[in-house]
């Protein structure tokens, strides 16, 4: 009985975990609507996105304990987000947010780390984390490659007026330096540490609550 309690309570999690983590990445595009605080939309967006990517993937590892499992489930992450993203697309949002699979090349990078170290989950959450960290907003400026011209976008379809304290006081003055790539990698990479941690901490404590 309490091996199948676990089965199921881990699936619950998996469940959950996936859908809050792209529920929370679901408007990590948005950053193409606010033109004039694009990069730094961009960078917050590119951190968002790595620890909630990091989080459930080294959960789903260190789980199961099988490489692979983490880009299963930044594949889970993106097939959800296609379809709630196809659902936005039914009611007039454009589509082109996040169509391409960002998160899979940094899920195969930590589930190569996990492999590489013959399942230790110590260099899991200090290497994997920064791998993860580093390389998403790097594969996530894809996005920007690939979407639709923001200014055009941006016009076809208009946001709600912002209010005043929302208002940037001019153009590009939200720009983090000239880097978004390298600041959202920097930062996400001491970040998805921590987070990485937390997924392995979230898998001792379904233990222990199952055994209890």
């Amino acid at each position: 009985v309490m091996v199948w309690l676990r089965r199921c309570t881990h699936y619950l999690f998996i469940v959950v975990v996936a859908v809050n983590s792209t529920l929370l990445t679901i408007n990590a595009g948005d950053y193409i609507f606010y033109t004039d605080w694009a990069w730094t939309s961009y960078t917050v967006f590119s951190i968002s996105q790595t620890l909630m990517l990091i989080v459930g993937a080294t959960y789903y590892l260190t789980f199961t304990g099988v490489p692979g499992t983490a880009t299963y489930y930044a594949l889970i992450m993106t097939v959800y987000t296609w379809i709630a993203k196809g659902a936005w697309f039914s009611l007039g949002y454009p589509y082109d947010f996040i169509v391409t699979p960002v998160w899979l090349p940094s899920a195969m990078l930590l589930d190569l780390v996990y492999w590489a170290t013959k399942k230790n989950k110590h260099p899991l959450i200090l290497f994997g984390g920064v791998l993860v960290g580093m390389s998403l907003p790097l594969f996530n400026m894809v996005n920007l490659i690939t979407v639709a011209d923001p200014l055009e976008t941006a016009f076809k379809y208009p946001r709600p007026t912002l209010p005043p304290y929302m208002t940037p006081i001019e153009p590009q003055v939200g720009k983090f330096y000239n880097s978004p790539v390298a600041l959202g990698a920097g930062a996400g990479a001491v970040l998805a540490c921590t987070f990485a941690a937390l997924g392995c901490k979230l898998n001792t404590w379904t233990y222990r609550w199952m055994a209890a």
